[in-house]
Order: C-alpha cells, then sequence, then structure tokens
C-alpha cells in the first residue's frame, strides 16, 4: 500500500526503526503492508514522539494526533497535535468574565480551563493560541491572536474556530477571515450570539483556464457564487450544485488541471476523497461536471 506521510510540524520518520527522512506539510511517499504490522514513530525536539502500528485496526480508528486521508493512489497520514516534553504546568493568562474563570495554560500542550456555575471544562487549543488575549462577547467569548480566533460558550463549546484578524469585539465579533485558497477569497464575516450574521465574500485575483475547476469547487465550499464559473446551462442550476456535491471539508489539487478531489469525512479523523472531473466549453466556462469511479 502507498502511505502518504504529512506533519503540521516538521520532525523525523522512521519505520521499524529505520530512519526513512524528514516530514512536513509536503508529503513522503513510503510503501507500507497493513499485514506487516510495522512500529512507525515521528520524533521532533522538545516533543513527544507520536508512534503507532500500522496495521488494519490504525487503518480505522487511527490514534487521537492522525488523521487518515483515503485517496485513489493509497492512504495519506497527517499528523497534528504533538505533546511537549515538558509537562509542567505553566499559567499563560488568567480572566474573570461574566462570573466565569479562563484560564489559559500550558500543560504538555496549550489548553484553557473554564470555570463557572454550569461547571468546569478543559479546552484543548492549538499551540498558535498560547499568546491569545480573552475578552467577553456577549454571552459567549472571544479568545484572539494577530491571525486567529474562537469563540466559546459558557459551557466550553467552541462555536467558531477560524483564522482571521478580529476587527470588532463585543456582542457583534466581526473578523477578515482568509480562505487560503486558489483565488485569494477573503471575507468579512459577523458573528451574533454565536451565529453568523453576516459574511461578505471578496477576491483579489481571476482564475485561469487551468484554475477554473479549482476555483469552482472553492467557491461551492466557502459559500460563494459559483455561477462565474459556468456555462449558462449550468449556471441556471447554481444554486443546486452544493446539494449535488453533498457536504465536503476541503478540496484538494490533482495532477490534472481539469479534475480535483473532495475530502469528505467518513468518521472521525478519517477521510475519503472523491474525484470529480470537469468539461471546459469553447467560451472557456465549466459545461459539464461528472463523478469519477
Amino acid at each position: 500500500m502507498r502511505v502518504f506521510f504529512l506533519s503540521e510540524k516538521t520532525c523525523v520518520l522512521s519505520v521499524n526503526g529505520l530512519f526513512l527522512g524528514t516530514v512536513d506539510g509536503f508529503e513522503r511517499t513510503v510503501e507500507l503492508e497493513p499485514a506487516d504490522g510495522v512500529f512507525c514513530e515521528l520524533m521532533l525536539p522538545g516533543y513527544h514522539a507520536l508512534r503507532f502500528r500500522f496495521d488494519e485496526t490504525f487503518l480505522t480508528a487511527p490514534p487521537e494526533q492522525v488523521s487518515l486521508y483515503y485517496t485513489k493512489a493509497g492512504v495519506a497520514i497527517y499528523a497534528a497535535g504533538f505533546l511537549r516534553e515538558d509537562a509542567s504546568l505553566r499559567p499563560v493568562r488568567q480572566e474573570r468574565l461574566a462570573g466565569t474563570l479562563l484560564t489559559l495554560y500550558v500543560q504538555g500542550r496549550v489548553q484553557l480551563s473554564l470555570e463557572n456555575e454550569m461547571g468546569f471544562h478543559i479546552i484543548d487549543l492549538p499551540d498558535a493560541f498560547e499568546v491569545a488575549t480573552m475578552s467577553q462577547a456577549g454571552d459567549y467569548f472571544l479568545l484572539e491572536t494577530a491571525a486567529a480566533f474562537l469563540l466559546l460558550t459558557r459551557k466550553g463549546e467552541i462555536v467558531v474556530r477560524a483564522e482571521g484578524h478580529v476587527i470588532e469585539r463585543g456582542e457583534r465579533v466581526t473578523a477578515d477571515v482568509p480562505f487560503r485558497d486558489s483565488l485569494r477569497h477573503t471575507a468579512v464575516c459577523t458573528w451574533e450570539k454565536g451565529k453568523l450574521t453576516d459574511c461578505r465574500i471578496r477576491t483579489s485575483s481571476q482564475p485561469t483556464e487551468a484554475t477554473y475547476a479549482l476555483a469552482l469547487f472553492e467557491s461551492v465550499l466557502i459559500g460563494a457564487d459559483p455561477s462565474p464559473y459556468l456555462s449558462k446551462n449550468l449556471a441556471e442550476k447554481a444554486h443546486a450544485l452544493g446539494e449535488y456535491l453533498g457536504k465536503f471539508t476541503s478540496v484538494v489539487l490533482t495532477e490534472r488541471t481539469d479534475e480535483v478531489g473532495l475530502v469528505y469525512e467518513r468518521k472521525t479523523r478519517v477521510f475519503d476523497l472523491r474525484y470529480f472531473r470537469v468539461t471546459l466549453g469553447e467560451d472557456g466556462k465549466i459545461t459539464n461536471i461528472a463523478p469519477l469511479e
């Protein structure tokens, strides 16, 4: 089986004790067989190694720090959430807001404790939130950094977590959110009472023939209007495209400009890539969208 290794942090990969190279955000390919049950290890300084046995059990129920993506070429293993070796408790910031005590601290990973009359909750956070500030947002709590933010309920539930720069705080939270897509879409989005109430999507570039398929599917994903990329007969049905494609979580490039992979969640931390191919008409717009078996 072809296995692709990726990681949120640059680390070293070994299989059965044999050093195979460095793993980062770009895929590294290895041929492994589940029946062999080989021992895999991802290591980086200052963090506990991530270790697992590559077998049939792993391929259906990966550990918490691993997400699996089944592609037509094999399976991709994405490692994230590495635990720091220093497990000592290090408080970072504490605030009492609306009768709730919020404590941001590091203990192996960045965590937030939230305590009020509704109970005591601990929330795991990405490393970037180690420098987050905390404020009240109506009945919610806002944690923000220079490049990311999240909204929490009084029960410690994360209702919004996104990249972006917060430009309005309080009862209304407004942020400038980048989508990191091929057309560099951004949006000014507003949340009130934990719900998205407004989102004005903008783009800073135009698609080319090589990026038309990618731009179309990315537009559906982020809720932008896909009709500019469609021929006249398909543009009339643009509103039904989301239902046709189903609920996908991201768009993946392939080696062909007229083909993309859409990522669908199968179960927690396990995803499937389904492939679609588009046909361009003489006017350069998309005349057909077909799933690939």
